[in-house]
């Protein structure tokens, strides 16, 4: 157990290593070929009915696309994430991690776009390979404490 844990902190490290440096073929390595995006709107969006989809399901030639149009038109400013939890199934087939986010982009104008929440990012492991294949959007549960 405890290696598979060490593989999960491994893929969060190297997914925040990606946004740090904007390397997008990093990033790419992170995702499931399932993996969809689902987002809630606000950071206090806490019921589904309220989300969206945001990039659709993996395909690698427009999410570089999305990514890239990112990196390019904004500035990071800070991404601080804090891994506060890892369980693992007992079949060693599939984990979760809880992470907290706090994530600053502004772009050209000096707007802010901001990442702050807490996410359950969801793994599966494919080929010997562990893969994001979901998570949650980025959720204030700062009054639930």
């Amino acid at each position: 157990m405890a290696d598979i844990k060490s593989e999960i902190e491994e893929i969060v490290n190297r997914e925040t290593k990606a946004w740090n440096d904007k390397d997008i073929d990093l990033l790419m390595t992170i995702w499931h070929h399932d993996m969809v995006f689902i987002w809630p709107p606000t950071s206090n969006s806490h019921d589904p009915i309220d989300w969206v989809s945001g990039m659709g399901r993996y395909n690698e030639k427009r999410w570089r696309k999305l990514w890239n149009k990112l990196f390019e038109s904004h500035v990071l400013i800070h991404n601080k994430r804090e891994i506060r939890k890892i369980v693992i199934t007992e079949e060693n087939d599939g984990a979760f991690a809880v992470v907290d986010v706090d994530t600053l982009w502004k772009d050209e104008k000096g707007n802010d776009f901001h990442w702050k929440g807490r996410a359950c990012k969801i793994y599966t492991k494919i080929n010997n390979e562990w893969k994001l294949i979901s998570h949650t959007g980025l959720l204030d549960y700062s009054k639930n404490m």
